[in-house]
């Protein structure tokens, strides 16, 4: 399908998961054992998660390439004893359901689709007890498919795809901007994930942010190394600004937000940008420490910061519908979130407070529940 004369020629944009078997963290040998993936149920009660919520909210999840089949969702979902999701596809324009009849490569889509369904569906069920409504948005444009999941009426939207700021440029960020900005109007909150290449991005230089996750009206969500005694900042290569890690720094599109209280200045001799600093929340999502997913036929281990997007929209799904802009309530509500003041993604570091490798924290679902509480 040609593009809308309105819309700018789709971004290429790459999903952000990386399999455990192509990633291997250096940690001392005292911590190896404690360096294991989480099942999804496990992970959620390490971060509190609320449970019996009363849910209702309908999932939209963007892929831009891959596909799902039934037997692998199935077969997940029997493994943590829990019913499997509704699914429903809906191509935007023209793009299809399209999984790989074999085991592909470390870069094949299917892995990224299934991360996002197996751990959306499996973090909603956990704070509601109830199986997860999906709707699964096949396209070559994100904005396109926001848009088309704001006219469904979805209430919370997952987006694991991205590429660098300078990758976009200003023009198709400012459209994907106001396809978010319209979605959280509409009441729908979204979620992107903020890149797996550390400060870089992959980009040409040290200090890059990703879009989606750098536009003010989505939620930023960087990655963390989590254990059952401890989390850092996701950074495999250390002293690297373009490893395996999470993303995160400061915007050169969009300006500084007024909402994002106490968040640090860039540095003055920073070459990155002075605007809005991402991420705005993280979650889990070190290979070495990942999620136990589905696909293929078969079980394997799964990271990348596309993992902590369907994670927090599998929660805010549960917290109800209609949340909208939920950005500046997480910033005023930093209690909510466990502080991680430990590790950097190359050029930055964390410390007490907000920080550009994990904005306010990661999640403390019960807490974050009580926010929305109606």
């Amino acid at each position: 399908m040609p593009p809308s004369p309105t819309r700018s020629i789709p971004v290429k944009c790459r999903p952000y998961f990386k399999l455990r078997s192509q990633v291997r963290r250096i940690v001392p040998a005292a911590d190896a054992a404690a360096a294991v993936p989480w099942s999804v149920p496990n992970l959620c009660a390490a971060y509190n998660w609320p449970t019996q919520l009363a849910g209702g909210g309908v999932i939209a999840i963007v892929e831009l390439g891959g596909g799902w089949v039934q037997s692998d969702v199935d077969a997940f979902f029997r493994s943590i004893d829990q019913p499997s999701p509704q699914i429903t596809d809906v191509s935007v324009d023209g793009t299809q359901n399209n999984p790989n009849q074999s085991v592909g490569s470390g870069s094949d889509p299917d892995y990224e689709v299934a991360l996002d369904i197996e751990v959306a569906g499996a973090a909603y069920y956990a704070a509601t007890g109830k199986a997860a409504i999906i709707r699964m948005y096949w396209s070559q444009d994100i904005a396109s498919a926001v848009e088309k999941a704001t006219a469904d009426g979805c209430d919370v939207c997952t987006i694991s795809w991205g590429a660098d700021e300078a990758n976009w440029g200003a023009t198709a960020a400012q459209q994907m901007e106001a396809a978010a900005q319209a979605a959280t109007n509409a009441g729908m909150a979204v979620f992107g994930a903020a890149g797996d290449n550390d400060s870089g991005d992959g980009g040409s230089t040290p200090a890059n942010v990703d879009v989606p996750a750098s536009c003010p009206h989505v939620v930023g969500c960087g990655g963390t190394y989590k254990t059952s005694s401890e989390e850092t900042v996701w950074n495999d290569n250390p002293g690297q600004t373009n490893g395996e890690g999470t993303g995160g720094g400061y915007s050169t599109l969009f300006p500084v937000q007024s909402f994002q209280t106490g968040a640090p200045a860039p540095p003055a001799n920073s070459k990155a940008g002075k605007g809005r600093m991402v991420p705005d929340v993280t979650g889990n999502a070190d290979p070495n420490t990942g999620y136990t997913v589905y696909v293929h036929g078969g079980e394997t281990i799964v990271g990348g910061t596309s993992a902590v997007a369907p994670l927090y929209a599998g929660l805010f799904a549960a917290l109800g519908t209609k949340l909208g802009f939920v950005t500046p309530t997480l910033w005023k509500s930093q209690s909510a979130f466990h502080d991680i003041t430990v590790g950097g993604n190359g050029l930055y570091s964390a410390g007490p407070g907000p920080d550009p490798c994990s904005g306010v924290g990661s999640p403390i679902g019960t807490s974050i529940a009580a926010l929305f509480k109606a």
